[in-house]
Formats: C-alpha cells, sequence, structure tokens
C-alpha cells in the first residue's frame, strides 16, 4: 500500500489514529466506570433502605398496622419464616414473596430479577435477613436498575456523537500546527532544490528559532559550504592539472614540430632524449594524480590496518634513493617504531619526502626516527634552502611551487608534499615544516598498541 505523500498528511492522519484510539479507550472505560458506579449507588440504596425497614421492625410495629414499615418505599416487602407477606409497600401487599431468598439474621444476601409484581424490567433486590421475638422475618428491598442503564446509555451516546467532532478538531489542528512546523522545511527544501552546480554561494534561509529545524538549516548552509569549498579545489586542482599535463605536451609538439620542418637540422637522438624526459615528467604527474585520487577516495571510508614497521620502510627507500642520489644520506639516527596503517601509503609518504629533500639538498640529507610521546617521529631534512615561515602552509597545497630558488630546479609536480599531507592525515596524524638552520619536514604518526 503506498503511503500518503507528504509529511503533513501522515502526521494528521496519525495523530487522528492515536487520539481517536485514545478517546475510544477512554470512552469505553469512563462508561464502564459511570455504569459500575450507578449499580453501586443501586445496590447501596437497596441495601440501607433494607436496613432502616429491619431497624423499624418490632413487635408492636407488627402488632399494628405493619403496613407502615413500608409506608415510604414503592417496592418493598416483609415476609415471615413461612412465606407469608406480613407488610409490604402498596404495589406489591397483595402479592407473593417477590424471592425465595431467605437468608438468616443478620445476614443479607442480593439478586437480580427481570421482573417485580406488575413491574417488568431488571431490579436488584436485597434480602435482609431479622428476627422479631421468636419469629424470623426477611425483608425485601426492590430498587429498579432501569436509571442506571439509561444513564450509561445516554453518556455511551454522548460520547459517540462527539468523538467524530473532537478528532475533527484534531486533524484540523495538527494539520494547521504541522504546516506551520514545516514551513521552514519546505523552504529550505525549495532553496536547495533551486540550488544548481554554479550556485553553490547560495546559503538556505535561517529561522528564527535554534530548534531542529535551525540546526537542520546550519546543517545544510555547512553542506553547501563545504561542497562550494569542494567545487573550487576541484575547478583549481582539474585547471592546475591541466596546465601541469599541458606543459610537457606543449614541449613535445614543438620539438618534434621543429624537427620534422627541418629534418636537415634535426638532431634525433638529442629530441628523442628530451621526448622520454617530458614523457617521465607526465608519467610521474600521472601517478601522483591517481594517487591523490585514491587517497581521496579512501578517506571517506576505514580502511584496513596492519602494523608496520615504519624503520624498515624508511631505511628500504634510503637504500633505493642512494643508487641515484647526487648526495649523502645520513640514517644514524633511525631506531625502531612500529605503526598502524597501509605499507603502500606509508612506504610513498617516506618516498616523497625523501625525493623532495633529494632533490633540494646541497650536499645531505638526514633522516631520523623515534618514538615520542606515543608516536612516531620521522623527520626529513636537507641542507638546502630553508623555506620561508610564510610559505610553511602553502608548500603541502597541490601544485603548490615556491618562487625562489627552490623551484628553479625543483623538477617536481607540485603534488609529491600534497600526497604526504594526506596520508599523515589518513593516519591520523600530521606532516610540518620544522624551525631550524635545515629545511626540514617532521611527520608524527600515532604508534601502534602495545609499542614502548
Amino acid at each position: 500500500m503506498r503511503r500518503p505523500a507528504t509529511v503533513r498528511v501522515r502526521m494528521t492522519i496519525a495523530a487522528v489514529i492515536v487520539v481517536g484510539l485514545g478517546l475510544a479507550v477512554g470512552g469505553v472505560l469512563l462508561v464502564s466506570i459511570h455504569h459500575t458506579q450507578l449499580e453501586q449507588d443501586i445496590r447501596t440504596a437497596a441495601r440501607l433502605r433494607a436496613e432502616d425497614v429491619v431497624s423499624s421492625l418490632d413487635a408492636a410495629a407488627l402488632a399494628g398496622d405493619p403496613n407502615e414499615v413500608t409506608a415510604d418505599a414503592t417496592l418493598t416487602q416483609v415476609v415471615d419464616g413461612s412465606g407469608r407477606v406480613v407488610a409490604a409497600s402498596p404495589d406489591l401487599q397483595s402479592r407473593r414473596a417477590i424471592s425465595r431468598m431467605r437468608p438468616a439474621p443478620g445476614d443479607t444476601s442480593a439478586q437480580t430479577v427481570d421482573r417485580v409484581g406488575t413491574r417488568h424490567g431488571s431490579f436488584w433486590i436485597v434480602a435482609k435477613g431479622t428476627a422479631v421475638g421468636n419469629d424470623r422475618y426477611t425483608v425485601y428491598v426492590a430498587q429498579s436498575r432501569e436509571p442506571a442503564e439509561d444513564s450509561t446509555a445516554n453518556l455511551a451516546a454522548l460520547l459517540a456523537a462527539g468523538l467524530p467532532i473532537l478528532l475533527l478538531f484534531v486533524g484540523v489542528l495538527t494539520w494547521f500546527v504541522t504546516g506551520r512546523a514545516l514551513r521552514p522545511v519546505e523552504a529550505i527544501r525549495s532553496e536547495v532544490d533551486s540550488i544548481g552546480g554554479g550556485d553553490l554561494h547560495r546559503r538556505v534561509p535561517m529561522p528564527a528559532s535554534d530548534d531542529e529545524i535551525g540546526r537542520l538549516a546550519r546543517t545544510m548552509n555547512a553542506m553547501l559550504g563545504r561542497l562550494e569549498d569542494a567545487d573550487a579545489a576541484q575547478r583549481r586542482f582539474v585547471a592546475d592539472a591541466s596546465h601541469e599535463l599541458r606543459t610537457p605536451l606543449t614541449a613535445i609538439r614543438a620539438q618534434l614540430e621543429v624537427d620534422l620542418a627541418h629534418p636537415e637540422r634535426a638532431d634525433w637522438e638529442a629530441t628523442a632524449q628530451g621526448v622520454l624526459e617530458d614523457a617521465t615528467s607526465m608519467q610521474e604527474l600521472v601517478g601522483d594524480l591517481l594517487a591523490l585520487a585514491d587517497l581521496d577516495a579512501v578517506r571517506a571510508v576505514a580502511a584496513p590496518r596492519a602494523p608496520v614497521d615504519l624503520d624498515d620502510v624508511v631505511l628500504a627507500e634510503v637504500a633505493r634513493h642512494r643508487l641515484t642520489a647526487r648526495v649523502a644520506i645520513d640514517t644514524h639516527a633511525v631506531s625502531g617504531a612500529q605503526v598502524l596503517g597501509d605499507g603502500g601509503q606509508l612506504t610513498r609518504l617516506v618516498r616523497n619526502l625523501l625525493d623532495n629533500a633529494v632533490r633540494h639538498a646541497d650536499t645531505g640529507v638526514t633522516v631520523t626516527l623515534v618514538e615520542l610521546g606515543g608516536n612516531a617521529i620521522l623527520t626529513v631534512a636537507n641542507d638546502g634552502s630553508v623555506i620561508p615561515v610564510e610559505d610553511r602552509l602553502r608548500i603541502f597545497e597541490r601544485f603548490a611551487r615556491l618562487d625562489d630558488a627552490r623551484a628553479e630546479h625543483s623538477g617536481g609536480t607540485g603534488l609529491g608534499l600534497a600526497i604526504v599531507r594526506e596520508i599523515a592525515e589518513h593516519h591520523d596524524g600530521r606532516v610540518e615544516v620544522v624551525d631550524g638552520p635545515t629545511a626540514a619536514f617532521r611527520v608524527s604518526l600515532p604508534l601502534a598498541m602495545g609499542a614502548d
């Protein structure tokens, strides 16, 4: 079965159903309690009347006019031990006993009957036993149950007639209140629906109240802000990537066009070497772009992690760099440290730091690894030019390059340090530039559980 389309309709229907069920149950209980109370009142009245008759019944009264003891009651009888009516209210004087109950003196019995004398209907009869001298008597008092039945029926009819009216009122009130409550939500929905890809600067209206709807509006605006930032970052990234890829492609095309235009002066070996270098540069750039895309994809999920001996990763990468590095790499201060993470990503982190350090070093690179305060602290320093303070945050941005001597011979893609930061943050760590006389980067990663 298809549900109603709007929350407003569903809430109104739910409110009417809940209130209707509550009123129905409450009405049944009220009618039942009302009927029980009236029945109790009838029984109490009959019992008290019987006790009054018993208290006024004595030998003198029976010797005089015995009917005087029942003169103020319409349905009262006094019956002796043989079942003969010795006193009765006018309607029952010529009738036989209205009941067969014969309680012992001092006891009381009760029953319901469908007829008393010439009167038809439901009656409640109370029989009270007593003794006058040596004779035993039974006093009968009958009370009609019709007033209770009529009052109960009238109450039930009143409730049955009033319930639909009350439910209609509840439905209209719920519809109105729900509409007012959901009006800001509809305004938020309408605004979000009208926001396109080029309108991410727009924000949803903020209600004055600090309730769930106000928090929803703030959350939506915060989300739009994040989307705007992500869209801007993506546009910058695409523009930068396009520029970075266009540069080597333009160089390759220029070399080939010049050589093809003047084949007699072409140095095909030099051209091939240049094309190879540009192709290698593009390969590194594409690799870094793919690495960043992979990191962006896994940041939103809890990737499985395993213990990684970071010192083994560092020493393996240093050994690989020593094969081609033009500078010395010192690892005397590398000690054991185990972290939880992805071995491939941590290897990429160390490799990028070493690539950057070797590229900018004058004569040497120093690598240290220690455990400190529950973290593995990896520091990679080179004796090249120091990074200016104002550039120490920008250097970790994608495609960021400095406008000093470091950029003149960098030869990098501008993504290496950005990848380092992404990997460090993905492993609940951080990377920063260290103050000092050398250009140094420090990475802090949480130690694996149980590591000293």
